[in-house]
């Protein structure tokens, strides 16, 4: 069965940074576009940061310039680096991964980012 499995969250200080790992297993076939969300309390889980097999990148305007998507294809795993975080950052982050050929997708566990003021 497919597993997103994710870690790197915690807390952290207003200003500081994490960098979250998801790693994606369990499929015969390839993983398709990648991608973090995140959910607060309250709120609607809402789109972070995508990233397609082809490494072609899509930001939420509200992070662009602070946080960075990227992948390893081979071992199958996205990061997110997250700077200048802030305390509205703070939220419960998701791993998302789309599979080649079948209409399906996946989501990890989540990790919860904590920012202090």
């Amino acid at each position: 069965q497919v597993q997103l499995v994710e870690s790197g969250g915690g807390l952290v200080q207003a200003g500081g940074s994490l960098r979250l790992s998801c790693v994606a297993s369990g499929s015969i076939f390839s993983f398709g576009a990648m991608g973090w969300y995140r959910q607060a309390p309250g709120k609607e889980r809402e789109l972070v940061a995508t990233i397609t097999g082809g490494g072609r990148t899509n930001y939420a305007d509200y992070v662009k310039g602070r946080f960075t998507i990227s992948r390893d294809n081979a071992k199958d795993t996205v990061y997110l680096q997250m700077n200048s975080l802030k305390p509205e950052d703070t939220a419960v982050y998701y791993c998302n991964a789309k599979v080649v050929i079948i209409t399906k997708e996946y989501w990890g566990q989540g990790t919860q980012v904590t920012v202090s003021s």
